[in-house]
């Protein structure tokens, strides 16, 4: 990556008809650079779209990525959930090298009552069996655990860090929403980013520093951490000191807006980054 770019996650509300042709217009009037493209349940897409997609993508020079399926747990206590779990996460992989994404985020498991030094081994080895996959497949997409929203999730900073450690393909999807509100309401100053993306920076190199991928948007938390997503400006979360942090590091890839008005808050996000 050359830069930092700001893309929505989906296909923007605004876009009539709701094709990647007419998205991708209203990126670029927009001053927005790409989707990440949402697998909720299943990673389905329909023949028509992927040939759009692989027509349009790099003559617009849009960047894509894919949220993986939501149904994921590779910590699960079945282990027919743990297996279609790695399936979902595979499938994803093979569509983003048919569609040529830059990377694939999903969250990872949940603790289920186990240790983090436990669940942190069942989960490697989830990732164990799907990087053997995309390495024989010579898929190439960075494979990126997220940071999660609540305590009784795996994916706090450190855990998707020590993972992308042990594996080449692997680097972190950093969720700040997820991470402010997941110790309810700490990691929310310039002071905080900067040390988050110093560690990153010590612990995984310039590699990740220049190969990023966030996700950003108001959130609502409790005292158990997340609630939902909100718009920017109906939140408490501080993205202008982000941003100055951002910048200060040089990070450049890509920046995901997940708020519910996606592409009015990628735009808000875009828009003061370029005036620092």
């Amino acid at each position: 990556m050359d830069k930092l770019n700001f893309l929505t996650a989906g296909i923007p509300l605004k876009t009539v008809p709701r094709t990647y042709k007419n998205a991708f217009n209203d990126l670029t009037e927009m001053g927005l650079n790409g989707i990440e493209i949402e697998f909720v349940r299943g990673v389905n897409i329909s023949a028509s779209n992927i040939q759009e997609v692989q027509e349009l993508a790099k003559p617009n020079e849009m960047v894509l990525t894919a949220h993986a399926p939501f149904f994921v747990n590779l910590n699960s206590q079945e282990q027919e959930k743990i297996d279609a779990s790695i399936d979902r996460i595979i499938e994803t992989a093979r569509m983003a090298k048919t569609l040529n994404l830059y990377s694939i985020v999903f969250h990872a498991a949940y603790y289920m009552g186990l240790s983090k030094e436990d669940t942190y081994h069942k989960v490697k080895e989830g990732f164990e069996k799907i990087l053997k996959v995309v390495d024989d497949e010579d898929i190439n997409v960075f494979i990126r655990p997220e940071t999660t929203g609540k305590a009784t999730q795996w994916g706090d900073l450190e855990e998707v860090v020590r993972l992308s450690k042990e594996f080449d393909k692997v680097l972190p999807c950093v969720d700040f929403s997820h991470l402010y509100a997941r110790t309810v309401g700490q990691n929310n100053t310039y002071d905080e980013f900067s040390k988050m993306f110093e560690f990153i920076g010590n612990e995984l190199g310039e590699l990740a520093l220049n190969n990023f991928h966030a996700h950003i948007a108001g959130i609502e938390f409790t005292a158990k951490g997340e609630r939902k997503h909100l718009n920017l400006l109906e939140s408490e979360f501080n993205y202008k000191d982000l941003l100055k942090a951002f910048k200060k590091f040089d990070v450049k890839g890509v920046v995901v807006c997940e708020s519910p008005n996606i592409e009015e808050d990628a735009k808000i996000l875009a828009d003061y980054y370029k005036s620092l």
